[in-house]
């Protein structure tokens, strides 16, 4: 309860004109006492005998006296008259608790003083209560506030759970402290951040298991005053005495629990269990945040790795898949593009395979940047071949153009590639085809590729085996399409390996 001083609020300017009053109307003795006995307020009337001057310096001290007195009269002072029972003292009392003392010579009169600085006393203590609760919500405000401005700038979740851990042992005692977050791939809770004995436990519980696991299935914070009896308490090393376990809820789950614990023997409040659930609630907020920040750089990670083996497209579709990847077969009007360079074995006999595999290398840095610059898709590298569709997975309305323009571009990049070796060197022949063909995820459930079959692949690479060093051929099918954008020239009527009618050849003048 907030305390108050009796003086203090006798000697506000309206309470002390009522007082005032009621004493200097009377024709009785009274006096006004604080809680220890101290005078506040009297009025003695002529009952008093003797030195005038004397008794209203020394007043308080006669009537004290004679309410505590036994009835022995040797007892009294001896300039007070009045006989013990002819004196009444009351206690002013507010919630139980004694602020002060009304003693008098009438009962009645001592009865309304008393009504009267019991009611003011109450105002008083409700007045403070009041206001003692306004700062303590203003503190408690501005601790959020300032507190969640500190979690806004974490990004690692061990960095928000260090803070949160550090603040809730400003406000709360413990010898403990752990936050534990729920690990979807194992559905068990796992400590991320601890200091005390939590630091070196390495637990896991199971939804349900223990108090966190309960409160974690439940969503509601617990206070557990005496462990050992619990049932569900389970003991570590240094076993605690009274524990605080909290949720960490988001918008529509629950994804961990913050504990807080006690070795000693210490009874944690409501007031405690009401502090701890609003620094949860922060750190719910902030932890949430953390997670889906580690994820996101996860994503980014996995992406620029998987970015090495497959085409932007198909990597986009591998990470935006929501659950299982589905990058179904499905018949597709496409275009392929083939690239080999000529002779590239016999020059290979003349280098070492280290230098070999570096050329290589630089040489497929720039046609795979060529190739995803026009949207098109890298299905596999076969030796020094290069083999890129344009159409899949991605739709394009106007795959046949792309692949042509990437083809002009990639015999003109060789030329501008900064390793004399492969400029002299790499000499390639490109051969394109469009048309429909299977296109998906082929393989078996451990290893997949997505890849394209059908004639039209069949055609593609055959031109370039046909294609002599810096030749783009295409087939009828992409000259048609194009030959409004490009400029061709008849190559002439082929007979294709596998294909019993022979096709038209085109060559792209560049």
């Amino acid at each position: 309860m907030a305390q108050i001083s009796l003086k203090k609020m006798i000697l506000k300017g309206e309470v002390k004109h009522i007082v005032r009053s009621m004493l200097d109307n009377s024709s009785d003795s009274i006096s006004i006492q604080d809680e220890n006995g101290n005078l506040l307020v009297e009025n003695l009337t002529g009952n008093i005998t003797g030195n005038s001057a004397e008794n209203i310096a020394n007043p308080i001290r006669s009537l004290q006296k004679e309410a505590i007195s036994t009835p022995d009269a040797s007892k009294l002072d001896e300039n007070l008259e009045l006989q013990p029972s002819q004196l009444h003292k009351q206690a002013i009392e507010v919630s139980g608790e004694v602020v002060g003392w009304v003693t008098g010579t009438a009962s009645t009169r001592v009865d309304a003083v008393v009504i009267l600085l019991t009611h003011l006393a109450t105002r008083e203590i409700e007045r403070k209560t009041l206001a003692a609760e306004a700062l303590d919500k203003y503190r408690e405000i501005n601790f959020l506030y300032n507190i969640s401005g500190r979690m806004a700038s974490c990004l690692g979740i061990r960095e928000v759970s260090d803070l949160v851990i550090e603040e809730a042992r400003k406000l709360i005692e413990a010898t403990s402290a752990s936050v534990m977050l729920l690990n979807e791939d194992t559905d068990l809770l796992e400590i991320v951040s601890g200091v005390g004995t939590a630091s070196k436990n390495v637990l896991e519980l199971r939804l349900g298991e223990g108090i966190a696991g309960y409160v974690l299935k439940t969503g509601k914070a617990e206070i557990v005053n005496d462990l050992s009896t619990d049932p569900r308490y389970i003991p570590s090393d240094s076993p605690a005495y009274a524990l605080i376990c909290a949720p960490l809820r988001t918008k529509d789950k629950t994804i961990g629990v913050i504990n807080i614990s006690n070795t000693n023997p210490v009874n944690y409040t409501s007031e405690d269990l009401k502090l701890f659930t609003a620094l949860t609630a922060q750190a719910s907020a902030a932890i949430e945040n953390a997670l889906l920040h580690e994820n996101k750089l996860k994503e980014e990670r996995i992406k620029n790795n998987l970015e090495r083996y497959l085409s932007p497209q198909v990597v986009q579709a591998v990470i935006g898949a929501k659950g299982e990847v589905s990058l179904n077969t499905t018949k597709r009007n496409l275009t392929m593009l083939f690239s080999d360079i000529r002779g590239f074995t016999t020059k290979c006999e003349e280098l070492a395979p280290e230098e070999v595999v570096m050329y290589l290398n630089e040489y497929f840095t720039h046609m795979v940047s060529v190739i995803f610059s026009h949207r098109g898709t890298v299905n596999k590298f076969v030796g020094d071949m290069i083999v890129a569709m344009f159409g899949a997975p991605s739709r394009l309305l106007d795959h046949e153009r792309r692949a042509i323009e990437t083809a002009i571009e990639m015999q003109k990049r060789i030329r501008t590639i900064p390793v004399p070796w492969i400029r002299e060197n790499f000499i390639t022949g490109i051969g394109i085809s469009t048309g429909d063909v299977v296109v998906g995820n082929i393989g078996s459930p451990q290893h997949m590729d997505y890849t394209a079959i059908g004639d039209e692949v069949n055609i593609a690479s055959r031109l370039q085996s046909i294609a002599l060093g810096g030749q783009i051929l295409v087939s009828r099918g992409v000259y048609e399409a194009t030959k409004d954008s490009f400029e061709f020239k008849e190559y002439g009527i082929v007979q294709v390996k596998g294909k019993k009618k022979a096709i038209e050849v085109f060559e792209v003048i560049h």
